[in-house]
């Protein structure tokens, strides 16, 4: 396959994205368009680097580097556990956990009863506060470009599907384990000492959640 750089306009930009472990999803319009256009050219050039490109069917790219560390880092872990404490809470409301993690919305209004409800949960992951809550999770899901914030309303993007996989296995699992008379609680993810720096969890979560979405799917 001839690679031709000149047709690779957004290459910085795009790289520099999913380095960081950003997911470039349809709100992205012109990194999207172009990795959507050139997926082939992207995907050679990453690859002869070390690194594969994912496209999600569902509408988003992201990286899994070949060589990561198989360590679940504290960044995937709170992201995995709050995935968990709002699929239950908002099955508790009644309200359809798919539809509002699949392009719904949370306010920051509330905030307050589900860290009242699960604070237990929330020490895990060190989260004791509103703020804390905020900037641990909430912001770092923008920022990796799970959600979008506008105004205090947090809106769900389409990446949230990658840990929304992995929720709807295990709950796939526990039903299977109820009907069977035997019972099996949910799994939470448990936060563990991390030494590495903040700064290379963006790069490990994607190898992260691939595993643990394997292990479901085995």
């Amino acid at each position: 396959m001839h690679l031709d750089l000149n047709e690779l306009t957004h290459l910085a930009p795009i790289f520099r994205e999913l380095l960081k472990g950003f997911h470039i999803s349809r709100r992205d319009p012109e990194l999207y368009s172009q990795l959507s256009n050139l997926q082939d050219l992207y995907r050679g050039l990453f690859k002869a680097l070390g690194y594969e490109l994912v496209c999600d069917t569902r509408g988003f790219y992201y990286f899994v580097p070949e060589q990561a560390a198989a360590q679940v880092n504290k960044t995937a872990q709170r992201l995995s556990l709050f995935t968990f404490i709002l699929v239950e809470h908002l099955a508790d409301q009644g309200r359809d956990p798919i539809a509002v993690l699949d392009g719904g919305s949370l306010g920051r209004d509330e905030l307050p009863a589900l860290l009242d409800k699960y604070r237990d949960l929330f020490l895990q992951a060190e989260v004791q506060t509103q703020e804390e809550l905020e900037e641990k999770i909430l912001r770092r899901m923008t920022q990796l470009g799970f959600t979008a914030e506008d105004n205090g309303i947090y809106r769900f993007l389409a990446p949230m599907h990658r840990f929304l996989d992995v929720c709807l296995s295990v709950q796939q699992d526990r039903d299977l384990a109820a009907s069977l008379h035997s019972a099996l609680p949910l799994p939470v993810p448990m936060l563990v000492d991390d030494d590495g720096d903040d700064s290379t969890d963006e790069q490990a979560l994607a190898r992260a959640i691939a595993q643990e979405q394997e292990e479901f799917d085995t």
